[in-house]
């Protein structure tokens, strides 16, 4: 088990909606510890453009958390020996304005972390959506914090517009409003990319973001130096839409569960410091599948993140 000191950390308070239920095995007590890691939900939808239900998938992904088993025969490794917190779900606010509900939760966000050092306390963060305009905020923090991150981008979609739809920052332009607040040491890796415009395409070639082949992928990953910092953004849509049907926007041509595995498996041994698990919508699979599949990959993200407090 994990004997790695977690002392509280006293941040600015803030009032999180219950969750339905904690996930599997997570400690519930409104603080933030050093040397573990913090679930946080942002349950919103406004701006997805095909099929809304991302608003429920943090709740979802809690729903059925009990129902699988704790231990990752993967990794060789189980939940319970884990020190990590759920603190809840952020709040929308009382109105009922697309722009005004997103930027209550951000703000909300930047209360309870904005002046907490990450990297002086080890605390990791992991956000679960949600659709992907949410990964903002988590983001924009550990690009502050961290001169050199590398952000790993798993999505079906380039997310490279300026804007979409009369939403600025949009779930199809976060990564495009994340590159704003880049400096001259972070890096974006893309992979599962096999949606965009052709603007987007030739952003991704010419800056060489984009892996095209699993193999480069994960070798690109594997060359990362072991203390360089990275960031994890997963848009479930990354996933084919026959093993994960219940997203917003789902694309033909996607990647497996056990892609994943060999992903996490080379994570482990880096330094993974945050994650957002983005665009599960749980009505749009009535069979349940897809929230079991989903909280399986928040298990073993939520083994490697906890890993690094071990160290």
């Amino acid at each position: 088990m994990n004997q790695q000191s977690t002392d509280a950390v006293t941040p600015v308070q803030i009032e999180t909606l219950t969750p339905v239920r904690e996930f599997f095995g997570a400690k519930v007590d409104g603080t933030i510890h050093a040397n573990a890691t913090h679930m946080i939900g942002f349950g919103f939808d406004g701006t997805a453009c095909f099929r809304k239900g991302t608003r429920n998938g943090p709740d979802g992904l809690r729903a059925v958390s009990e129902d699988i088993e704790s231990y990752s025969p993967y990794l060789d490794a189980d939940l319970f020996d884990l020190p990590f917190y759920d603190l809840g779900n952020l709040s929308l606010g009382e109105g009922t304005d697309i722009e005004g509900q997103w930027q209550h939760a951000t703000d909300q966000f930047d209360a309870q972390f904005g002046n907490l050092d990450l990297a002086e306390h080890n605390i990791r963060l992991l956000t679960l959506g949600g659709e992907h305009s949410i990964s903002y905020a988590p983001i924009r923090k550990y690009l502050a914090q961290y001169p050199d991150l590398v952000l790993l981008h798993l999505d079906a979609h380039a997310d490279l517009r300026d804007g979409f739809l009369g939403f600025h920052y949009s779930h199809a332009s976060i990564i495009r409003r994340c590159l704003d607040h880049f400096g001259p040491d972070h890096q974006l890796i893309q992979y599962g990319i096999r949606s965009g415009t052709r603007d987007e395409y030739k952003y991704m070639k010419e800056n060489k973001t984009v892996r095209t082949s699993r193999k480069d992928f994960l070798e690109s990953v594997a060359a990362i130096a072991a203390d360089r910092p990275i960031y994890l953004t997963l848009d479930l849509d990354y996933f084919d839409p026959s093993f994960l049907p219940g997203t917003g926007t789902p694309e033909p041509g996607g990647e497996d569960f056990h892609s994943y595995v060999s992903l996490m498996k080379i994570l482990r041994e880096k330094n993974l410091v945050g994650a957002d698990v983005v665009e599960l919508s749980p009505e749009i699979d009535p069979t349940g599948n897809s929230d079991v599949f989903a909280a399986k990959i928040v298990r073993e993200l939520l083994i490697v993140l906890n890993e690094k407090g071990a160290r």
